[in-house]
């Protein structure tokens, strides 16, 4: 009888580590063991940001032009200038944001991209006006 109790406490203690053993073994599997979670470029974030606030510049300004029939005032003008200099200010943000070490890097991307397409998208304008 105690050689049975002996052999059953046993085997109830391997079926408990066992089961530790399983459940260390699904965590590893959900959260990637020894990969620490990215965070988001802190000047990518900005450069989206911008990127953001510099089209909404654009799209406001071409509907007053649109709305008024293209008789506007030196404040459109002065909001075109300022929307241009975050366009440039959010390139040069999400181009310094590679620089920051461990950190995921999307946003750099994005806020990049974006920026660069709105300077585009200036320079374009700035062109069409000479001519």
């Amino acid at each position: 009888m105690l050689d049975y109790l002996r052999e059953s406490a046993d085997e109830r203690a391997i079926r408990r580590e066992h089961t530790k053993r399983e459940k260390e073994r699904r965590k590893r599997r959900i959260h990637k063991y020894g990969q620490m979670e990215l965070k988001h470029s802190r000047r990518g974030c900005i450069s989206c940001m911008l990127a953001v606030l510099s089209a909404f510049f654009l799209i406001s300004i071409f509907s007053v032009s649109y709305l008024r029939h293209g008789n506007v005032n030196i404040l459109i003008g002065i909001a075109g200038i300022l929307a241009l200099v975050l366009a440039v200010s959010g390139l040069r943000r999400g181009i310094e944001g590679f620089k920051e070490r461990n950190k995921n890097y999307i946003t750099c991307k994005v806020g990049t991209a974006c920026n660069g397409i709105l300077l585009l998208i200036y320079l374009a304008i700035f062109i069409r006006g000479l001519f």
